[in-house]
């Protein structure tokens, strides 16, 4: 008989950051999918409430909270808004995040470093701290999930980028040392390049240049990370804590030299890559190419 009650999630109470589109999307879908009440936490109300209304479309219920998470004020009374409507937190992910535009480092202003290091981890900070405040009132542990990138161990980005999500995998362990004497597991997904909205402006030899050198042969899609947050939400990962589940294709496996060769077609084609994208850009009333690229 086929068993999947360790990743079953039903009934528990969840929050996503970010959680209105691209990753913090998916992620809301993959807690959905497991059966969780999802609140969605972001800064635009309308594109939250689209969420909201996909999630509450899968039978579990689901609502909006604005928040500017690098504002501590902000962070506890979307905390606290979310404990009062669903009566406990269970699960929380730490999905908030922005880059900065391509830059040379010597360049770089203050303002935009501090700008990155308030949101990404000074945020993730925040968060954790007051959903962690919760689940010790609630003596009944939980599940707390950031989302770092493989840029916190290549300097594959802008350095304030790189610096902030290296600081969220190493924050993510020291986390996890403190709260595990609650039964609080805290751990980190890693994504590589990942076809959200921000991808749409990156030319399609580009991207083909990209999936030369990723093993699994194609770009990640945002619903190819559902997999490591509904693992790390359920009672399936009960004894892992302050880990870094690296999420990439392979990417990150060598400095590829040359183009890797193919035995068989990647399970993804090119235009599945941007099928997402391309819808969202529909939703929003933006143009683009055949190959998914903004022309705007």
């Amino acid at each position: 008989m086929t068993d999947f009650s360790m990743f079953d999630i039903s009934q528990k109470k969840a929050l996503v950051t970010g959680g209105a589109v691209g990753i913090g999307r998916a992620s809301a879908i993959a807690l959905a999918k497991g059966g969780a009440d999802v609140a969605i936490v972001g800064l635009s109300e309308v594109e939250g409430l689209k969420t909201v209304a996909l999630i509450e479309s899968m039978g579990v219920k689901s609502f909006f909270v604005q928040c500017d998470i690098a504002e501590k004020k902000q962070v506890h009374d979307m905390v606290a808004a979310v404990v009062d409507r669903f009566g406990s937190l269970d699960i929380a992910i730490n999905n908030a995040g922005i880059g900065l535009p391509e830059g040379r480092s010597e360049s770089l202003v203050k303002e935009d470093w501090d700008k990155v290091i308030s949101i990404n981890l000074t945020g993730t900070m925040l968060c954790a701290q007051l959903q962690a405040q919760h689940m010790i009132k609630q003596r009944t542990g939980g599940k707390i999930i950031n989302i770092g990138s493989v840029s916190s161990f290549m300097a594959s980005g802008h350095c304030a980028y790189n610096a902030s999500k290296a600081g969220v995998v190493h924050l993510t362990r020291s986390l996890a040392s403190e709260w595990g004497r609650f039964n609080i597991n805290v751990n980190c997904v890693s994504p590589s390049w990942i076809m959200t909205n921000p991808m749409s402006s990156t030319p399609a030899d580009v991207r083909a240049k990209m999936r030369g050198v990723i093993p699994l042969g194609h770009l990640q899609r945002t619903d190819e990370m559902q997999g490591a947050i509904l693992y790390l939400a359920s009672s399936a990962s009960n004894y892992v804590t302050g880990q870094n589940l690296v999420v990439d294709g392979g990417k990150t496996l060598n400095i590829w030299l040359d183009p890797l060769e193919r035995s068989e077609p990647p399970r993804v084609s090119p235009e599945e890559e941007v099928a997402e994208i391309k819808q969202d850009l529909d939703d929003w009333g933006v143009a683009y190419d055949k190959d998914g690229v903004r022309l705007d």
